[in-house]
């Protein structure tokens, strides 16, 4: 069966989950997590940003809780993984795609998972091994949960808003949110949160069959959320088909402030790193937000169509 498209509807929470391919590590040490959340931060500092409540990084997967602004959340994801990917590569001499497929995203009805959702992410680490109790997730630089604990500084992470849902005292709040997290340790792998679809909105198999052989109410994989606010998602979807895509000369400007390199030198012959590396963003974002195929690229740079994808697979494999 063919893949659906990503839902990438700005305004709405998004739980995004990208692995390492065949299960590697996408995350060999420190500096490698340090590399990856400095890139996230810029990203969410830039006007029209994303907004990001909860994150975990493991050692071949992470997960982002993270609300796409004026910029979508396949530009932001883009950029974050394909700048990554390449540092990373480069660092550790590696050639080859970093991560497995497409990051994975599943659009959020609010009301029902939005906190579930953060302290599923939060606790991830503790699942995973990383961390052995509570005590040590609390000191875990690595997880949003020690940032909203105050136990480190994390500016890209909007703390307020989520502990703004336990109370409108700070100190009323972090104590409810802390037990809130505490609860759900005993809780294990939460199947259904780990993606959308009828039954994982439903709370499994045994609370979709409570229901009764009549109820009928509409589901998508792509969404955790009741069947009304998946039909609303498909409406908001079908309109947004109507609407005109980004022009190639709107990525190419955005590409360009991004980078500091000019229009004509990224259209150009030049093969220095640095252009060559933003000729590379260029071809993927024209290629992702304004439909643009390899063939036209390559007309529009003067390159053939098989230079222009193998552009793209030179920049993954040898980083930068």
């Amino acid at each position: 069966m063919p893949r659906q498209a990503r839902l990438d509807i700005p305004g709405l929470v998004h739980h995004v989950m990208a692995r390492g391919i065949e299960g590697r590590e996408i995350f060999r040490g420190n500096k490698d997590r340090d590399d990856f959340l400095h890139r996230l931060a810029e990203i969410v500092s830039d006007p029209g940003g994303p907004t990001v409540y909860a994150w975990a990084l493991i050692p071949n997967h992470f997960h982002i809780l993270i609300r796409p602004a004026k910029t979508h959340l396949a530009t932001v994801m883009q950029r974050l993984m394909t700048g990554y990917a390449l540092h990373f590569n480069r660092v550790h001499k590696r050639v080859g795609h970093l991560f497995q497929n497409r990051y994975k995203s599943i659009v959020v009805e609010e009301d029902p998972y939005f906190l579930e959702l953060v302290r599923y992410i939060h606790l991830n680490p503790l699942r995973a091994g990383i961390v052995k109790n509570l005590k040590d997730l609390k000191k875990y630089h690595y997880s949003g949960h020690s940032a909203i604990l105050g136990c480190q500084a994390c500016a890209f992470q909007a703390v307020d808003d989520v502990l703004s849902r336990f109370s409108e005292t700070p100190f009323v709040a972090l104590r409810a949110y802390e037990d809130f997290v505490a609860a759900g340790v005993d809780q294990g792998a939460r199947e259904d949160l780990r993606g959308g679809g009828l039954i994982r909105s439903a709370g499994g198999i045994g609370a979709l069959l409570a229901r009764g052989f009549g109820a009928h109410e509409a589901g998508d994989e792509r969404i955790l959320g009741s069947g009304d606010f998946v039909e609303s998602i498909w409406q908001t979807t079908e309109m947004q088909m109507t609407l005109p895509v980004k022009n190639l000369d709107e990525v190419l400007s955005e590409v360009c402030e991004e980078t500091g390199i000019a229009k004509e030198v990224i259209l150009g012959p030049s093969t220095a790193r640095l252009v060559s590396n933003a000729r590379v963003q260029f071809y993927n974002r024209a290629r992702q937000e304004a439909g643009v195929t390899t063939e036209e690229l390559g007309r529009l740079t003067g390159r053939t169509h098989v230079a222009v994808s193998r552009a793209i697979e030179r920049a993954l494999g040898k980083g930068k």
